[in-house]
Protein backbone atom coordinates (compact mmCIF):
# COMPACT_ATOMS: atom_id res chain seq x y z
CA UNK A 1 0.00 0.00 0.00
CA UNK A 2 2.76 2.44 0.62
CA UNK A 3 4.37 2.63 -3.11
CA UNK A 4 0.78 3.81 -4.06
CA UNK A 5 1.16 6.97 -1.55
CA UNK A 6 3.49 8.25 -4.28
CA UNK A 7 0.62 8.44 -6.30
CA UNK A 8 -1.22 11.28 -3.73
CA UNK A 9 -0.50 14.78 -5.38
CA UNK A 10 2.02 17.32 -3.23
CA UNK A 11 -1.58 19.44 -2.17
CA UNK A 12 -2.82 16.44 -0.70
CA UNK A 13 0.12 15.91 1.40
CA UNK A 14 0.41 19.30 2.27
CA UNK A 15 -3.33 19.36 3.03
CA UNK A 16 -3.08 16.21 5.18
CA UNK A 17 0.51 17.36 6.89
CA UNK A 18 -1.91 21.05 7.54
CA UNK A 19 -4.71 18.79 9.04
CA UNK A 20 -2.57 16.54 11.33
CA UNK A 21 -0.69 19.92 12.89
CA UNK A 22 -4.38 21.30 13.29
CA UNK A 23 -5.73 18.88 14.83
CA UNK A 24 -2.90 17.73 16.98
CA UNK A 25 -3.84 21.16 18.63
CA UNK A 26 -7.09 20.85 18.46
CA UNK A 27 -7.30 17.40 20.73
CA UNK A 28 -4.58 18.45 23.28
CA UNK A 29 -6.69 21.10 24.14
CA UNK A 30 -10.56 19.99 23.80
CA UNK A 31 -10.65 17.02 26.31
CA UNK A 32 -8.46 20.38 28.80
CA UNK A 33 -11.41 22.80 28.01
CA UNK A 34 -14.26 21.64 30.75
CA UNK A 35 -11.49 21.55 33.24
CA UNK A 36 -10.10 24.98 32.53
CA UNK A 37 -13.50 26.05 32.75
CA UNK A 38 -14.69 25.08 35.54
CA UNK A 39 -11.21 24.53 37.90
CA UNK A 40 -9.13 27.74 36.10
CA UNK A 41 -11.90 30.46 35.34
CA UNK A 42 -14.34 29.32 37.98
CA UNK A 43 -17.42 28.92 35.96
CA UNK A 44 -20.20 27.11 36.30
CA UNK A 45 -21.03 23.76 34.89
CA UNK A 46 -24.15 25.16 32.44
CA UNK A 47 -21.39 27.83 31.02
CA UNK A 48 -19.58 24.79 29.48
CA UNK A 49 -22.94 23.40 27.17
CA UNK A 50 -23.30 26.93 26.65
CA UNK A 51 -19.35 27.22 24.71
CA UNK A 52 -19.58 24.06 23.25
CA UNK A 53 -22.75 24.66 21.87
CA UNK A 54 -21.51 28.25 20.63
CA UNK A 55 -18.71 27.18 19.37
CA UNK A 56 -19.89 24.61 17.47
CA UNK A 57 -23.36 26.16 16.39
CA UNK A 58 -20.72 28.62 14.94
CA UNK A 59 -18.72 26.23 13.00
CA UNK A 60 -21.86 24.39 11.15
CA UNK A 61 -23.75 27.72 10.55
CA UNK A 62 -20.57 29.49 8.62
CA UNK A 63 -19.67 26.74 6.36
CA UNK A 64 -22.75 26.55 4.04
CA UNK A 65 -21.44 30.53 3.45
CA UNK A 66 -18.06 30.44 3.28
CA UNK A 67 -18.59 27.37 0.35
CA UNK A 68 -20.87 29.71 -1.41
CA UNK A 69 -18.36 32.50 -1.24
CA UNK A 70 -15.72 30.64 -1.97
CA UNK A 71 -17.59 29.13 -5.43
CA UNK A 72 -18.29 32.91 -6.05
CA UNK A 73 -14.72 33.86 -5.70
CA UNK A 74 -13.80 31.23 -8.03
CA UNK A 75 -10.74 30.72 -5.01
CA UNK A 76 -10.20 27.84 -2.49
CA UNK A 77 -6.66 28.90 -0.53
CA UNK A 78 -7.69 32.33 1.29
CA UNK A 79 -10.59 31.13 2.84
CA UNK A 80 -8.30 27.75 4.00
CA UNK A 81 -5.51 29.93 5.39
CA UNK A 82 -7.60 32.36 6.64
CA UNK A 83 -9.31 29.33 8.67
CA UNK A 84 -6.44 27.90 10.13
CA UNK A 85 -5.09 31.04 11.14
CA UNK A 86 -8.20 32.16 13.21
CA UNK A 87 -8.04 28.40 14.88
CA UNK A 88 -4.58 29.48 15.66
CA UNK A 89 -5.99 33.35 17.41
CA UNK A 90 -8.47 31.41 18.96
CA UNK A 91 -6.90 29.23 20.97
CA UNK A 92 -4.47 32.61 21.98
CA UNK A 93 -7.42 34.05 23.24
CA UNK A 94 -8.42 31.36 24.89
CA UNK A 95 -4.87 30.92 26.64
CA UNK A 96 -5.17 34.20 28.24
CA UNK A 97 -8.94 34.42 29.42
CA UNK A 98 -8.95 36.29 32.59
CA UNK A 99 -12.47 34.79 32.68
CA UNK A 100 -15.08 32.30 30.83
CA UNK A 101 -17.07 34.62 28.31
CA UNK A 102 -13.62 35.65 26.63
CA UNK A 103 -13.17 32.19 26.32
CA UNK A 104 -16.17 31.73 25.18
CA UNK A 105 -14.88 34.26 22.62
CA UNK A 106 -11.83 32.27 21.95
CA UNK A 107 -13.75 28.95 20.81
CA UNK A 108 -16.20 31.00 18.54
CA UNK A 109 -13.38 32.10 16.78
CA UNK A 110 -11.96 29.02 16.64
CA UNK A 111 -15.06 27.32 15.16
CA UNK A 112 -15.71 30.13 12.83
CA UNK A 113 -12.06 29.46 11.41
CA UNK A 114 -12.98 25.59 11.39
CA UNK A 115 -15.93 26.74 9.27
CA UNK A 116 -14.50 28.88 6.70
CA UNK A 117 -11.67 26.32 5.91
CA UNK A 118 -13.65 23.28 5.77
CA UNK A 119 -15.28 23.27 2.47
CA UNK A 120 -12.73 25.07 0.45
CA UNK A 121 -9.94 22.61 1.69
CA UNK A 122 -12.32 19.57 0.74
CA UNK A 123 -12.87 21.14 -2.62
CA UNK A 124 -8.95 21.92 -3.13
CA UNK A 125 -8.98 18.21 -2.27
CA UNK A 126 -11.05 17.31 -4.87
CA UNK A 127 -9.50 19.52 -7.41
CA UNK A 128 -6.38 17.89 -7.27
CA UNK A 129 -7.84 14.15 -7.57
CA UNK A 130 -10.39 12.59 -10.60
CA UNK A 131 -13.09 10.26 -9.74
CA UNK A 132 -10.51 7.18 -10.37
CA UNK A 133 -9.14 8.20 -7.31
CA UNK A 134 -10.85 11.16 -5.15
CA UNK A 135 -11.54 8.33 -2.59
CA UNK A 136 -8.32 7.09 -1.84
CA UNK A 137 -6.91 10.86 -1.51
CA UNK A 138 -10.07 11.89 0.58
CA UNK A 139 -9.22 8.63 2.79
CA UNK A 140 -5.42 10.08 2.43
CA UNK A 141 -6.31 13.32 3.77
CA UNK A 142 -8.66 11.56 6.96
CA UNK A 143 -6.06 9.48 8.30
CA UNK A 144 -3.41 12.35 8.19
CA UNK A 145 -6.22 14.32 10.24
CA UNK A 146 -7.56 11.55 12.89
CA UNK A 147 -3.43 10.67 13.51
CA UNK A 148 -3.75 14.17 15.14
CA UNK A 149 -6.74 13.23 16.95
CA UNK A 150 -4.50 10.09 18.31
CA UNK A 151 -1.74 11.95 19.22
CA UNK A 152 -3.29 15.41 20.87
CA UNK A 153 -5.38 13.26 23.49
CA UNK A 154 -1.94 11.38 24.46
CA UNK A 155 -0.61 14.81 25.01
CA UNK A 156 -3.38 15.81 27.14
CA UNK A 157 -2.92 12.83 29.15
CA UNK A 158 1.10 13.02 29.94
CA UNK A 159 0.73 16.77 30.54
CA UNK A 160 -2.27 15.95 33.25
CA UNK A 161 0.24 13.29 34.90
CA UNK A 162 3.20 15.06 34.70
CA UNK A 163 2.34 19.17 35.89
CA UNK A 164 -1.62 18.73 36.74
CA UNK A 165 -4.74 20.70 36.09
CA UNK A 166 -3.32 23.65 38.06
CA UNK A 167 -1.57 25.04 35.04
CA UNK A 168 -4.14 24.54 32.10
CA UNK A 169 -2.83 27.28 30.63
CA UNK A 170 0.42 26.17 29.83
CA UNK A 171 -1.31 23.49 28.03
CA UNK A 172 -3.02 25.59 25.81
CA UNK A 173 -0.09 27.39 24.89
CA UNK A 174 1.70 24.55 24.01
CA UNK A 175 -0.93 24.05 21.79
CA UNK A 176 -0.41 27.26 19.94
CA UNK A 177 2.56 25.32 18.49
CA UNK A 178 0.95 23.06 15.94
CA UNK A 179 -1.50 25.39 15.21
CA UNK A 180 1.30 28.00 13.96
CA UNK A 181 2.79 24.99 12.02
CA UNK A 182 -0.22 24.24 10.61
CA UNK A 183 -0.68 27.61 9.01
CA UNK A 184 2.68 27.65 7.89
CA UNK A 185 2.54 24.32 5.94
CA UNK A 186 -0.79 25.65 4.42
CA UNK A 187 0.53 28.46 3.23
CA UNK A 188 2.50 26.33 1.32
CA UNK A 189 -0.38 25.03 -0.63
CA UNK A 190 -0.48 25.89 -4.53
CA UNK A 191 -4.08 27.65 -5.34
CA UNK A 192 -5.86 25.37 -7.56
CA UNK A 193 -8.90 27.38 -9.15
CA UNK A 194 -12.00 25.95 -10.07
CA UNK A 195 -12.70 25.00 -14.23
CA UNK A 196 -12.60 28.54 -15.81
CA UNK A 197 -16.46 29.71 -16.43
CA UNK A 198 -18.34 30.54 -19.07
CA UNK A 199 -20.68 33.31 -20.19
CA UNK A 200 -23.18 31.30 -20.00
CA UNK A 201 -22.86 29.71 -16.80
CA UNK A 202 -25.16 31.40 -13.69
CA UNK A 203 -23.02 34.35 -12.51
CA UNK A 204 -23.65 32.86 -8.87
CA UNK A 205 -23.28 29.08 -8.82
CA UNK A 206 -25.08 27.46 -5.49
CA UNK A 207 -27.59 25.55 -5.01
CA UNK A 208 -29.73 25.15 -8.41
CA UNK A 209 -26.38 24.22 -9.81
CA UNK A 210 -26.70 20.45 -7.55
CA UNK A 211 -28.13 17.38 -8.99
CA UNK A 212 -31.28 15.50 -7.66
CA UNK A 213 -28.45 12.82 -6.67
CA UNK A 214 -27.55 15.28 -4.33
CA UNK A 215 -30.41 16.14 -2.47
CA UNK A 216 -31.28 12.39 -2.35
CA UNK A 217 -27.89 11.66 -0.72
CA UNK A 218 -28.61 14.51 1.73
CA UNK A 219 -31.76 13.18 2.78
CA UNK A 220 -30.38 9.48 3.79
CA UNK A 221 -27.76 11.38 5.40
CA UNK A 222 -29.97 13.46 7.47
CA UNK A 223 -31.63 10.44 8.62
CA UNK A 224 -28.59 8.85 9.68
CA UNK A 225 -27.87 11.90 11.26
CA UNK A 226 -30.95 12.28 13.41
CA UNK A 227 -29.25 9.35 15.45
CA UNK A 228 -25.46 10.08 15.04
CA UNK A 229 -25.26 12.14 18.19
CA UNK A 230 -22.18 13.56 20.28
CA UNK A 231 -19.17 11.22 20.83
CA UNK A 232 -20.04 12.43 24.84
CA UNK A 233 -22.56 9.63 24.78
CA UNK A 234 -20.10 7.29 23.83
CA UNK A 235 -17.37 8.29 26.53
CA UNK A 236 -21.03 8.81 29.05
CA UNK A 237 -21.44 5.13 28.34
CA UNK A 238 -18.22 3.64 28.89
CA UNK A 239 -17.77 5.55 32.31
CA UNK A 240 -21.65 4.15 32.84
CA UNK A 241 -20.27 0.59 31.81
CA UNK A 242 -17.33 1.23 34.05
CA UNK A 243 -14.27 2.45 32.93
CA UNK A 244 -12.17 4.42 34.30
CA UNK A 245 -11.61 8.56 32.84
CA UNK A 246 -8.00 7.26 32.01
CA UNK A 247 -9.91 4.22 30.52
CA UNK A 248 -12.49 5.81 28.73
CA UNK A 249 -9.39 8.53 26.69
CA UNK A 250 -7.69 5.16 25.60
CA UNK A 251 -10.59 3.90 24.23
CA UNK A 252 -11.35 6.91 22.44
CA UNK A 253 -7.40 6.96 21.14
CA UNK A 254 -7.94 3.71 19.88
CA UNK A 255 -11.48 4.43 17.84
CA UNK A 256 -9.25 7.09 16.80
CA UNK A 257 -6.24 5.19 15.42
CA UNK A 258 -9.16 2.74 13.70
CA UNK A 259 -10.02 5.75 12.43
CA UNK A 260 -6.92 6.59 10.56
CA UNK A 261 -5.84 3.20 10.06
CA UNK A 262 -8.72 2.30 8.05
CA UNK A 263 -9.42 5.71 6.17
CA UNK A 264 -6.99 4.98 3.26
CA UNK A 265 -8.37 1.39 2.44
CA UNK A 266 -11.77 2.01 2.91
CA UNK A 267 -11.30 5.35 0.54
CA UNK A 268 -9.65 3.14 -2.06
CA UNK A 269 -12.08 0.42 -1.59
CA UNK A 270 -14.72 3.26 -2.74
CA UNK A 271 -12.54 3.60 -6.02
CA UNK A 272 -13.03 0.82 -7.02
CA UNK A 273 -17.15 0.22 -6.25
CA UNK A 274 -19.62 2.56 -5.53
CA UNK A 275 -18.91 4.45 -2.37
CA UNK A 276 -22.60 4.62 -1.31
CA UNK A 277 -22.38 1.36 -1.12
CA UNK A 278 -19.14 1.56 1.04
CA UNK A 279 -21.24 4.08 3.15
CA UNK A 280 -23.95 1.58 3.45
CA UNK A 281 -21.54 -0.51 5.10
CA UNK A 282 -20.54 1.96 7.13
CA UNK A 283 -24.29 2.77 8.32
CA UNK A 284 -24.37 -1.11 9.27
CA UNK A 285 -21.46 -0.86 11.66
CA UNK A 286 -22.52 2.53 13.30
CA UNK A 287 -25.71 0.95 13.94
CA UNK A 288 -23.76 -2.86 15.30
CA UNK A 289 -22.14 -0.48 17.58
CA UNK A 290 -25.08 1.15 19.02
CA UNK A 291 -26.91 -1.45 19.78
CA UNK A 292 -23.99 -2.96 21.36
CA UNK A 293 -23.82 -0.41 23.48
CA UNK A 294 -27.41 -0.22 24.31
CA UNK A 295 -27.44 -4.02 25.61
CA UNK A 296 -23.63 -4.20 26.86
CA UNK A 297 -23.42 -5.18 30.55
CA UNK A 298 -19.99 -4.71 31.37
CA UNK A 299 -17.10 -2.30 30.22
CA UNK A 300 -15.13 -5.06 28.33
CA UNK A 301 -17.32 -4.71 25.52
CA UNK A 302 -16.48 -1.46 25.20
CA UNK A 303 -12.54 -1.98 23.78
CA UNK A 304 -14.71 -4.04 21.23
CA UNK A 305 -17.29 -1.06 20.65
CA UNK A 306 -15.03 1.62 20.00
CA UNK A 307 -12.41 -0.18 17.01
CA UNK A 308 -15.46 -0.84 15.32
CA UNK A 309 -16.75 2.23 15.67
CA UNK A 310 -13.21 3.91 14.32
CA UNK A 311 -14.13 1.42 11.59
CA UNK A 312 -17.54 2.91 10.76
CA UNK A 313 -16.20 6.36 10.14
CA UNK A 314 -13.42 5.32 8.42
CA UNK A 315 -16.40 3.90 5.89
CA UNK A 316 -18.37 7.00 5.63
CA UNK A 317 -16.54 10.73 7.12
CA UNK A 318 -14.17 10.87 3.86
CA UNK A 319 -15.88 8.94 1.46
CA UNK A 320 -19.13 10.79 1.85
CA UNK A 321 -17.11 13.96 0.82
CA UNK A 322 -15.59 12.58 -2.20
CA UNK A 323 -19.37 11.57 -3.20
CA UNK A 324 -20.62 15.10 -2.69
CA UNK A 325 -17.32 16.11 -4.94
CA UNK A 326 -18.43 13.45 -7.45
CA UNK A 327 -22.31 15.19 -7.54
CA UNK A 328 -21.89 18.27 -7.54
CA UNK A 329 -20.23 20.23 -10.70
CA UNK A 330 -16.70 21.13 -10.29
CA UNK A 331 -18.40 25.35 -9.96
CA UNK A 332 -20.53 24.64 -7.26
CA UNK A 333 -18.43 22.29 -5.36
CA UNK A 334 -17.54 24.18 -2.16
CA UNK A 335 -21.02 25.35 -2.32
CA UNK A 336 -22.37 21.93 -2.15
CA UNK A 337 -19.49 20.56 0.31
CA UNK A 338 -20.84 23.52 2.87
CA UNK A 339 -23.88 22.92 3.02
CA UNK A 340 -23.71 19.34 3.39
CA UNK A 341 -21.46 19.61 6.20
CA UNK A 342 -23.43 22.67 7.44
CA UNK A 343 -27.02 21.02 7.32
CA UNK A 344 -25.42 17.33 8.77
CA UNK A 345 -23.50 19.60 10.98
CA UNK A 346 -26.38 21.14 12.45
CA UNK A 347 -28.43 18.00 12.97
CA UNK A 348 -25.61 16.44 14.97
CA UNK A 349 -26.82 18.82 17.70
CA UNK A 350 -30.17 18.07 17.27
CA UNK A 351 -29.84 14.35 17.94
CA UNK A 352 -27.57 15.39 20.38
CA UNK A 353 -30.57 17.38 22.48
CA UNK A 354 -32.83 14.30 21.42
CA UNK A 355 -30.29 11.78 22.72
CA UNK A 356 -29.73 13.31 25.94
CA UNK A 357 -33.77 13.31 26.22
CA UNK A 358 -34.13 10.04 25.58
CA UNK A 359 -31.48 9.11 28.29
CA UNK A 360 -32.93 10.95 30.89
CA UNK A 361 -36.33 10.08 30.70
CA UNK A 362 -35.43 6.44 29.43
CA UNK A 363 -31.93 5.73 30.04
CA UNK A 364 -28.98 4.80 28.29
CA UNK A 365 -30.55 1.84 26.33
CA UNK A 366 -33.01 3.96 24.61
CA UNK A 367 -30.48 6.56 23.45
CA UNK A 368 -28.37 3.77 21.77
CA UNK A 369 -31.50 1.66 20.34
CA UNK A 370 -32.94 4.73 18.78
CA UNK A 371 -29.62 6.07 17.35
CA UNK A 372 -29.06 2.36 15.84
CA UNK A 373 -32.58 2.08 14.63
CA UNK A 374 -32.09 5.27 12.77
CA UNK A 375 -28.43 3.83 10.86
CA UNK A 376 -30.41 1.02 9.78
CA UNK A 377 -33.35 2.69 8.48
CA UNK A 378 -31.10 4.79 6.94
CA UNK A 379 -28.85 1.85 5.17
CA UNK A 380 -32.09 0.15 3.70
CA UNK A 381 -32.61 3.64 1.98
CA UNK A 382 -29.92 4.32 0.95
CA UNK A 383 -29.13 0.60 -0.56
CA UNK A 384 -32.70 1.13 -2.24
CA UNK A 385 -31.77 4.22 -3.60
CA UNK A 386 -28.21 2.83 -5.02
CA UNK A 387 -29.77 -0.39 -6.42
CA UNK A 388 -32.59 2.11 -8.49
CA UNK A 389 -29.64 4.49 -9.72
CA UNK A 390 -30.76 7.31 -8.38
CA UNK A 391 -27.49 7.39 -6.56
CA UNK A 392 -24.94 8.42 -9.21
CA UNK A 393 -23.16 10.91 -10.46
CA UNK A 394 -24.01 12.55 -13.78
CA UNK A 395 -21.24 10.98 -15.69
CA UNK A 396 -22.09 7.94 -14.93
Amino acid sequence: MLPRFRHIPRPAWLLGLTSFFADLSSELVYPLIPIFLTATLGAPVAAVGLVEGVAEATAYATRPLAGRWSDAAGARKPFVVAGYALAAVGKLILALAPAWGVALAGRAVDRFGKGIRTPARDAMLADVATPENRGRIFGFHRAFDTLGAVVGPLFALLFLAVVGQQHLRWAIAIALVPAAISVLVVARVPEVRAPARRSSDDPRPGIRNLPAAYWLFLGVTGLFMLGNSSDAFLILRAKDLGLTTTAVVLAYVVYNAVYALLSYPAGALSDRIPRPAVIVGGYLVFAAVYLGFAVAGSGALAWVLFPLYGAYIAATEGIGKAFIADLAPPEARTTALGLFQGVTGGLVLAASLLAGVLWDAFGPKATFSFSAAAALLAALLAAALLAAGRLRPASV
